[in-house]
């Protein structure tokens, strides 16, 4: 007695008749719970593989809102999205692709404060973030948890795929047992990612993860692929399980992974209601310090341009007299101008605008393009 539907059994035939998946492997695929960190460029394809290869249950943790620069990658949104929530939008399309796949949303920001009783509810991770300090989040809930975790990441061009704390092999800190420094490695939104890119990736990790659940293949424990789009090239690194393994409890990534602003000075922020109501009311100096695409794409008005990687070389056209908010992409990077203008300049007259351009355009101007 199968516990497939007759239309599940129909969806599912072509998986049903290879021999390495077979009926029992569908059968394991239904009653797979999957959670998925990040609807965005590998979440899309990760999502769409398994919701239409039958995962049962899959969890979508995202807490962030479509924007119009994800549509070049971002596969499950259309412009009509543009402002909605991934985590909502991602589960209601891919609901109607699957009417068998329950889907749960978590609409949250992950942290240690929630990530150790989410990763509880699934049987495999799937991380398809793009930053440090969710990695090895991820990675030391999944290893306390002992969930396993498929990883995918993304640069420019190239790609990673890899399979850790899988029936006590390595994981993530087995191969990178430290991060980077802060500045060390730029993300997407700063050097650009080719849009086919993580579709490659994630249907790579949605592969890795089939074969898991239904015990087909060879899994990529102990082992990292990397892809090179520009050469269409490959290679595998094989590593070992070290003691960097041995995790037992969750810590603040954001100082392990250096993201945190030096505390040698004090950052002050502005939110965009206070900026707003200020623009009204007195001279405020604006300072864009993103890069000049960027600024061709949204502006504010009147706002001097000076990027990041320049501000040394224009401190003279910034004022010290009055009221300045200094505004990036969302905020991050105008926090290191900040603590570079403060720390080796002395500038005491400088507001970090919380949530940068990005909030401005969802709270203020809803008509300037979000990017």
């Amino acid at each position: 007695m199968t516990g497939l539907s007759q239309k599940e059994l129909v969806r599912y035939n072509r998986h049903i008749i290879l021999p390495e998946i077979g009926l029992e492997g569908q059968e394991k695929l239904k009653k797979a719970k999957v959670l998925v960190i990040g609807a965005g460029g590998l979440g899309c394809p990760v999502l769409l593989y398994l919701s239409a290869a039958g995962v049962g249950t899959l969890g979508i943790l995202d807490f962030d809102e479509v924007s119009e620069s994800n549509l070049h990658r971002q596969i499950l949104y259309t412009s009509a999205d543009v402002g909605q929530s991934k985590a909502a939008v991602a589960a209601q399309k891919l609901k109607a692709q699957n009417p068998f796949t329950n889907f749960v949303v978590h609409n949250v920001r992950l942290s240690t404060e929630n990530a150790l009783s989410i990763f509880e509810q699934y049987d495999i991770v799937v991380d398809g973030s793009d930053n440090f300090p969710t990695r090895y989040l991820v990675n030391d809930a999944c290893v306390i948890t002992n969930k396993v975790l498929v990883f995918g990441s993304i640069f420019k061009f190239d790609g990673q795929v890899s399979v850790f704390n899988y029936q006590g092999g390595p994981t993530y800190r087995c191969l990178f047992p430290d991060p980077p420094s802060a500045d060390e490695v730029p993300n997407c939104a700063q050097v650009g990612v080719l849009g086919v890119l993580p579709g490659l990736i994630g249907t790579m990790q949605a592969n890795e993860t089939i074969k898991i659940i239904t015990g087909a293949g060879q899994v990529l424990s102990g082992k990292l692929f990397y892809f090179d789009a520009m050469n269409m090239s490959s290679q595998t690194l094989s590593f070992e399980r070290s003691n960097a393994a041995d995790v037992k409890e969750l810590i603040d990534y954001e100082d392990f992974c250096g993201a945190k602003v030096e505390p040698t000075f004090e950052l002050k922020s502005m939110s965009v209601d206070e900026l707003k109501d200020l623009l009204e009311t007195e001279t405020i100096q604006l300072i864009d310090v993103r890069e000049e695409f960027e600024y061709g794409i949204c502006h504010l008005e009147n706002a001097k341009l000076i990027p990041l990687g320049e501000i040394g070389n224009h401190v003279s056209r910034i004022e010290r007299d009055v009221k300045t908010v200094v505004y990036c992409h969302h905020g991050m990077r105008s926090a290191s101008a900040i603590a570079q203008l403060q720390i080796d300049y002395g500038f005491s007259n400088l507001y970090n605008l919380e949530g940068g351009i990005d909030e401005w355009a969802m709270e203020i101007d809803q008509s300037m393009d979000r990017y």
